[in-house]
């Protein structure tokens, strides 16, 4: 399938981002995708699933069988679409708006679609933002508590929301990133964050393996999501992606296969490792 190999220069003003006022929107969707029923009778939950890596992990999952319930911020409209492109899939779909930051809402969410769907067999932990700045000095104590509390306190708190519903063969796949390897100097806080974030896979993973759940993460590169036109200036937006070997920033829909392998039986003997969708860049892992 052909890929864009660059975006026009834009930018958005605020986080979460919107997905609806991208140019061009993101690939949510293979279009050469064959699903194969690989999740098929199984419940999901997905963090940040609005838009983005976690729409077009939704989307995959429902292909694939699965019901999906999807955790957003406050996106309503972004929301509402991929709830509407996982229900033509045939299955089911929620649509959870909270902070994922608070304790008391992640445990409502994993309650809310254990009610909807009766079990829950997938977590994805994806939720995630960004804040630039030039110096250490920059960052305030209160950016740095929130950009923690919605990168990785939510999976603390949403994964442990979730244990007491989780049986044998259960997988939780968290989103990391490649910043946890090779760092990004202006996203000091954010890079910290996605480092804890493997570090947690790999401990979790061992923590759990004698319950046989496996636990592994997905370290993506530079992809096309809402995140950048809300993070960056247009001349960063404009050659986004365009450093990697590959040449361009990647799609969702490049990086949603990665949650589906590492959801699905496929990796079965699989548990504590991170896939690398990030266009060739090599960190050394």
């Amino acid at each position: 399938m052909s890929k864009p190999t660059s975006q026009p220069p834009q930018q958005q003003q605020r986080q979460p981002g919107r997905e609806s006022e991208m140019t061009p929107r993101p690939q949510s969707e293979g279009k050469d995708y064959k699903a194969a029923g690989k999740l098929k009778g199984k419940a999901a939950i997905v963090t940040g699933g609005d838009s983005g890596i976690g729409r077009a992990t939704a989307i995959a999952f429902a292909k694939e069988g699965a019901d999906v319930a999807i955790v957003y911020l406050e996106e309503h409209d972004d929301a509402a679409k991929t709830k509407r492109l996982v229900e033509q899939e045939g299955v089911r779909c929620v649509a959870l708006a909270g902070d994922v930051g608070d304790e008391a809402f992640c445990r409502k969410a994993i309650d809310e679609t254990v009610k909807a769907f009766g079990h829950l067999d997938i977590v994805v932990n994806n939720a995630g933002e960004q804040h630039p700045q030039e110096s250490l000095e920059d960052i305030t104590s209160a950016q740095l508590e929130r950009t923690f509390r919605t990168n990785i306190f939510s999976m603390f708190y949403l994964t442990k929301a979730a244990m007491k519903h989780l049986r044998p063969g259960a997988s939780i796949v968290n989103t990391a990133s490649v910043t946890a390897y090779r760092g990004n100097k202006q996203l000091l806080d954010y890079s910290s964050t996605k480092g804890a974030i493997v570090s947690f896979t790999r401990a979790l993973s061992q923590s759990l393996a004698e319950k046989n759940i496996r636990v592994n993460a997905v370290a993506p590169g530079p992809i096309w999501t809402p995140l950048i036109p809300s993070t960056f200036d247009k001349e960063h937006v404009a050659k986004f992606g365009q450093h990697t070997p590959l040449g361009r920033a990647g799609q969702p829909d490049e990086v949603a296969t990665c949650f589906v392998f590492l959801a699905s039986n496929d990796s079965s003997y699989i548990t504590g490792e991170t896939l690398h969708p990030n266009g060739g860049d090599w960190i050394g892992s």
